[in-house]
């Protein structure tokens, strides 16, 4: 990603970019899901969707389905888009809040297209010549295989003027004077110098941490799952337009519908379950045969406590390491290359820019961090020893506060334009049942005749235009299907 975005922006005639990658060093290789800021990134890169889709074997997201979260038997689909359509200069869920609140409301999940549509198998991009319609808000992204979009941007890349270097790295050169990273040495004993190094070397962060010594913050009181294991099964009907997380005994477990398999994992916390086991839960409850040996991973949740320093700028897990629980690994590396442009560096690297660049992404960090923990706080499950961690353990106070905010008076503020909206924290906090005790006093404005009113038609209009939409599946044999074989 970091290579394809690059040779995009910066022109060939100023900049040399090497990428220096080793076929002995594996890759995941799992089904890999979105949110939507992929599909601006594809955009800035001039790809061609319908031509993405077929190439990464991929399909449509419109949000994830959570299971067991709030409690055993309990639903929700956290939806892309927005609810319903905001009035009187306030966020429509205060008005839903009023509605349910005095006993005659219908539930939120009405007021979603993107819900609605998930639900029933339906997709298509929205429409923009119809600004006034509900389909002019359908957000989405994909659920595609990661190695195969790998391959596509490496092409991509290579076609821009990206010189790949096959080779292991196994030692590093730096300036005497002042401590940048000069060069790389590969086993092959060729040492490749450059200006800027960027580092995509996964956890053990080779440039960021075992060279520069940027420190690790670890995360995990807060996060307590360590451990994944993935494996993918057959296809046995057609994909759904949604990812679902099961909530299991000591951790959770991911669907991903891709055109031609499914993939699948489970990530759970060593702490209250073992490796066979966990492996076993995972079998259990897959839709079809296995057609993939288990993948077993370790992971600390946390960050980098320095993104950039000197001459090396981290991305993806060399800079932090997120669950998958929302989706936001390949968002994180996308807004990184993104932060990297705005302040790209001259020879001298200004400090200042890297401290901006290192508080920005930090901030980052930690939002996306209290958005996850929230899933795992905002539960009533008391069935085993870790779902009662999760629900008794101390939460950072950024989160306590806006939990604390939310339960007064339902209301939800959007900082820094962070990456996660009112709509994504309303889905979490609803769906697990947290409730507020009133709503925003600005509501009861309209008569109650006028709101019901306004309501009913909103909730008409969504229900009406997913009727009309095409299946998931009829949009994907229309433009994109994979060539499988």
């Amino acid at each position: 990603m970091a290579a394809a975005a690059l040779s995009k922006l910066l022109p060939s005639s100023h900049v040399r970019i090497r990428l220096i990658e080793s076929e002995a060093i594996g890759t995941v290789g799992v089904g890999e899901a979105t949110i939507p800021h992929i599909v601006y990134f594809n955009r800035l890169l001039g790809i061609d969707e319908d031509d993405f889709v077929r190439r990464t074997n991929a399909t449509f997201k419109l949000g994830i389905e959570f299971v067991n979260w709030g409690g055993l038997g309990e639903r929700y689909i956290h939806p892309f888009g927005v609810y319903g359509q905001d009035m009187e200069g306030l966020h429509f869920h205060h008005f839903w809040l009023r509605q349910h609140q005095e006993g005659r409301g219908r539930p939120l999940d009405d007021y979603s297209i993107a819900v609605l549509a998930a639900r029933a198998g339906k997709f298509q991009r929205p429409d923009l010549s119809r600004p006034d319609s509900p389909l002019s808000t359908i957000a989405y992204a994909f659920q595609f295989d990661a190695s195969l979009y790998a391959a596509f941007l490496r092409r991509l890349s290579e076609s821009r003027g990206v010189e790949r270097v096959e080779g292991r790295i196994v030692g590093v050169d730096q300036d005497g004077e002042s401590g940048n990273v000069a060069a790389v040495r590969l086993e092959s004993g060729e040492a490749v110098a450059g200006d800027l190094f960027i580092d995509c070397s996964g956890f053990r962060g080779l440039l960021i941490e075992q060279t520069l010594g940027a420190g690790f913050e670890d995360w995990s009181t807060y996060l307590p799952c360590d451990r994944a294991v993935a494996r993918a099964c057959r296809k046995v009907a057609e994909p759904v337009p949604y990812t679902r997380s099961t909530a299991k005994t000591a951790g959770w477990q991911w669907r991903i519908p891709l055109q031609s398999r499914t993939g699948n994992g489970h990530v759970y916390c060593s702490d209250y379950i073992g490796e066979d086991h966990a492996l076993e839960s995972l079998n259990a409850d897959l839709d079809g045969e296995p057609i993939s040996d288990p993948n077993f991973l370790r992971f600390k949740a946390g960050r980098r406590r320095q993104s950039w320093i000197k001459n090396v700028v981290s991305l993806g897990l060399a800079s932090g390491f997120l669950e998958p629980l929302e989706s936001t690994s390949i968002h994180l590396v996308q807004s990184g290359v993104a932060r990297l442009m705005t302040n790209f560096p001259d020879k001298l690297f200004n400090q200042r820019d890297i401290d901006y660049f290192n508080a920005r992404t930090r901030l980052e960090y930690e939002q996306v961090r209290d958005f996850i923990i929230l899933h795992y706080k905002a539960t009533h499950r008391d069935d085993t020893p870790f779902w009662n961690y999760c629900r008794t353990m101390p939460i950072p106070d950024t989160l306590a506060e806006r939990i604390a905010i939310f339960r007064e008076n339902g209301r939800l503020y959007r900082h820094d334009n962070e990456l996660f909206s009112e709509t994504s924290w309303l889905a979490v906090m609803n769906g697990q049942g947290i409730v507020p005790a009133r709503h925003h006093p600005v509501a009861d404005v309209l008569p109650d005749e006028e709101l019901d009113s306004r309501m009913t038609r909103i909730a008409r209009a969504m229900s009406s235009n997913v009727e009309r939409m095409p299946t998931h599946q009829q949009f994907i044999d229309r433009f994109c299907r994979a060539e499988l074989p």
